[in-house]
């Protein structure tokens, strides 16, 4: 075949001495061409290199065969982000599953979310969108409501919307890695968290205080840190709690980057954890183990969190007269000693 640019369906029908309609049915194996015929496009594709372009399809059927994630960035902070490989590689998992291509849609942190999500919807280039970092009330949920634009969120939205979401039990991890800090003998648990409009860190509050009134223990709202969850920062947060008169004994992490700062606190102070100080870390990416520390760790399949969450995406694709996918990860409890 020659020419130049990208093979169409004209070249391979001019090359076969077909019609373009019959090329069309048989790469779609339509059952009104013969087997024959069907194998020698499908072999002339493949040796021309041609696949299906995806604006064409779009505008016959109305579908693009895309799913896009929209992924902010917690901070322009260096490994700031390193806790969603996981969940990439499940959402392209997932995507490919399924017959879809994924695009990830990065947004900085001082961009508008819900303009953000208007340019993309009004741009028409996915079949469905997964939406993260969920706030109250939050109002991309009836925006793509509104718009009839199937969705499904990382994370619940409070407010009473009947939505596709998959999210793990924040509130549950921040109990369980409370109440085992103090069985393990702490007195004042801090608790590392983020925005304070993010479901995510109302559901670990939550949680803490609760694990706090079972222990029949005071909660000092001075230790709990809503700094951007970079090292830096997590090292120099957890650098003023030590110098309180009434000093933490011990942390609940929220993810590894805050274990990372934490630890490099404890390094200069000379405190040893497990011993002098005691941790607990969500740990999505596996690294905890190969850090030498002692700590109690919670681990979420991040990769398998992206398979569902596409698996959801779809279903309300295809099928959006079904009832929601709505699904909660509770995860496992290790301890690395």
């Amino acid at each position: 075949m020659t020419g130049n640019g990208r093979p169409n369906l004209r070249q391979i029908a001019d090359e076969l001495g077909l019609s373009v309609t019959t090329v069309s049915r048989a790469l779609k194996d339509g059952p009104e061409v013969r087997p024959e015929t069907i194998e020698r496009v499908k072999v002339a594709a493949k040796a021309a290199g041609y696949v299906p372009n995806p604006h064409g399809r779009a505008l016959r059927t109305g579908q693009t065969r895309t799913l896009t994630a929209i992924l902010p960035m917690e901070t322009r902070d260096y490994l700031s982000d390193i806790a969603k490989l996981p969940l990439i590689e499940g959402l392209t998992l997932g995507a490919q599953e399924h017959g879809y291509g994924l695009t990830v849609y990065s947004t900085t942190p001082e961009e508008d979310p819900e303009d953000n999500l208007a340019k993309l919807v009004q741009a028409g280039s996915a079949d469905g969108v997964v939406i993260t970092r969920m706030v109250r009330d939050d109002p991309r949920i009836p925006y793509l409501e509104a718009r009839k634009t199937p969705f499904i969120a990382f994370g619940r939205c409070d407010g009473g919307h009947n939505h596709a979401y998959v999210d793990i039990d924040n509130e549950g991890i921040a109990y369980e890695a409370t109440r085992l800090l103090f069985e393990r003998g702490a007195r004042r648990i801090a608790l590392q968290s983020l925005k304070p409009e993010d479901q995510y860190s109302v559901a670990r509050a939550t949680g803490y205080a609760r694990a706090h009134a079972d222990a029949g223990r005071d909660m000092d709202s001075n230790l709990i840190g809503r700094e951007e969850l970079t090292m830096e920062a997590a090292e120099a947060w957890l650098d003023r709690l030590l110098d309180l008169p009434n000093a933490p004994d011990a942390l609940v992490c929220a993810n590894e980057l805050g274990l990372l700062g934490a630890l490099s606190t404890l390094r200069r102070r000379q405190l040893a954890p497990g011993r002098d100080f005691h941790i607990a870390v969500r740990d999505s990416t596996h690294l905890c183990r190969y850090l030498s520390a002692p700590l109690i760790t919670h681990s979420v399949d991040m990769v398998e969190v992206g398979r569902k969450l596409v698996d959801g995406l779809v279903q309300r694709v295809e099928n959006p007269d079904w009832p929601p996918m709505r699904i909660v990860l509770r995860g496992a409890l290790g301890f690395i000693d």
